[in-house]
C-alpha cells in the first residue's frame, strides 16, 4: 500500500498522489523539509535553512546506496553581470559585494545585479509539491518553486523571479530541471550563477575517484588536493571557445564518479547535464576546501520584461556512454513545462 506521512508543524499540504505511483512511495513533510523516497531515488527538498534544489547528501541510488557527495543540487546565488563593482561597493548590501583577483573567484571582473544569494539569504521558500504521471513510464513527484530578488546593486531594480522546476520520474535514477530568470532589469549579459550539479565535499579525494567535464575529459582525483583558483585550470568560457573559432560543445556533462570513504569501494558517476551547451557562459571546477562546480548560463544582452532559462538531467549514471544517451534523447532543451494531468515534457 503507497503510504504518505505528513507531519507538519505550521503548515498542511494535500499532495495528490497519481494512480499509477509505484508501491514503495514514501512523502514525509515537515515545516522545514519535504522527505521523499521513490523506487530509483530518495531526495529531500528544503523549506527552511539552505534552500534551493536537492538538499545536500539527500539524494541516494536506491540501486547502489550512494549519495551525492556535496551541499546540494542545482544549487542558487545571484543574478549577475560582467564589470566590477569597485566603484560603488560602499553602497552595497555588503552580501551583494563580488571581490575577485584571488583563489576562491579568479581574475575575472563579475558583479551581482540582484540578490540576496537565494541559497544562503532567502532562508526560507515555498515549494509546491505534487504527483503527476510521467508521459514515458510511471509516475513522478514535481517541485516548484520561486523567489523575487529583494536587494539590488545602484541603479537596478528589485523584483526580478527565479523559478525552478524539478521533476522526479519514479522509474529513473535522475531528474529533470529548469531555472528560470524572468528579468525587471536591463543589461548587456545577465546570467545566473548556480551549483550543477553541486559541489564535492571531501578530505583529499576520499569521496570521489574522478572528475568527467565533457570539455575536457576524465580527470583523477589526485589534481583536487591542492587549492587553485577558477580560471587556473578546468576552466570553461563561452567567449574563449568564440574568440577561438570553436562552437561550443556538443554536450555540457559535468560530475564525478562516487567512491566509499570508508571502504574505497567506487559508485556510480553523479552528473549534471545543460541540455543546450550553448547557454552556458562559464563553468568553474577549482580546488577551493571542497572541489567547487559551479556554472553560470546566460550571459547574453536582455531586456527588462525578458527571461532566460537552462534545462538539466541530474542524477546518477554507471557509465559515461549511458549519460550521453540520455543527453542526446533530450539535446537543446532550455525549458522544462509540467501539466498534473499529462505530466512533463521539455522544450526549447
Amino acid at each position: 500500500m503507497l503510504r504518505l506521512k505528513t507531519a507538519l508543524c505550521t503548515v498542511c499540504l494535500f499532495v495528490p498522489i497519481a494512480a499509477n505511483a509505484q508501491e514503495g512511495t514514501v512523502v514525509e513533510q515537515t515545516a522545514e523539509r519535504i522527505n521523499v523516497t521513490i523506487p530509483s531515488l530518495k531526495f529531500a527538498i528544503q523549506r527552511k535553512g539552505y534552500v534551493s534544489g536537492v538538499a545536500g547528501k539527500s539524494f541516494v541510488d536506491r540501486k547502489t546506496g550512494f549519495h551525492d557527495a556535496g551541499f546540494g543540487l542545482d544549487i542558487v546565488d545571484w543574478i549577475m553581470e560582467p564589470g566590477s563593482d569597485e566603484a560603488y561597493r560602499d553602497q552595497l548590501d555588503p552580501e551583494l559585494v563580488y571581490r575577485f583577483g584571488d583563489s576562491v573567484h579568479g581574475k575575472t571582473a563579475k558583479r551581482s545585479i540582484e540578490g540576496p544569494q537565494i541559497c544562503t539569504k532567502a532562508r526560507e521558500l515555498a515549494p509546491e509539491f505534487f504527483s503527476a504521471p510521467d508521459p514515458n513510464d510511471g509516475s513522478c513527484y514535481v517541485v516548484k518553486q520561486s523567489f523575487k530578488y529583494k536587494t539590488a546593486a545602484p541603479g537596478k531594480k528589485t523584483g526580478s523571479t527565479w523559478t525552478q522546476t524539478m521533476v522526479f520520474p519514479d522509474r529513473r535514477r535522475y531528474f529533470i530541471s529548469c531555472d528560470r530568470i524572468d528579468a525587471v532589469n536591463d543589461s548587456p549579459a545577465m546570467f545566473l550563477r548556480i551549483d550543477m550539479p553541486g559541489h564535492i565535499i571531501h578530505n583529499r579525494g576520499d569521496t570521489f575517484s574522478e572528475v568527467y567535464l565533457s570539455y575536457a575529459g576524465r580527470i583523477p582525483s589526485q589534481e583536487f588536493l591542492e587549492n587553485f583558483a577558477p580560471d587556473e585550470k578546468f576552466n570553461y568560457r563561452r567567449d574563449d571557445w568564440e574568440k577561438a573559432g570553436k562552437k561550443p560543445p556538443e554536450r555540457m556533462i559535468r560530475g564525478y564518479k562516487l567512491r566509499d570513504p570508508a571502504t574505497g569501494k567506487e559508485g556510480p558517476w553523479l552528473l549534471g547535464m545543460t541540455l543546450d551547451p550553448a547557454v552556458v557562459s562559464e563553468a568553474w571546477c577549482h580546488q577551493r576546501g571542497y572541489v567547487c562546480m559551479i556554472e553560470e548560463f546566460g550571459g547574453r544582452p536582455i531586456k527588462a520584461g525578458e527571461s532566460f532559462s537552462a534545462a538539466f538531467i541530474v542524477g546518477f549514471f554507471d557509465s559515461i556512454e549511458e549519460a550521453e544517451k540520455v543527453y542526446d534523447r533530450y539535446q537543446g532543451a532550455r525549458g522544462l513545462e509540467v501539466d498534473q494531468a499529462a505530466g512533463w515534457k521539455l522544450t526549447k
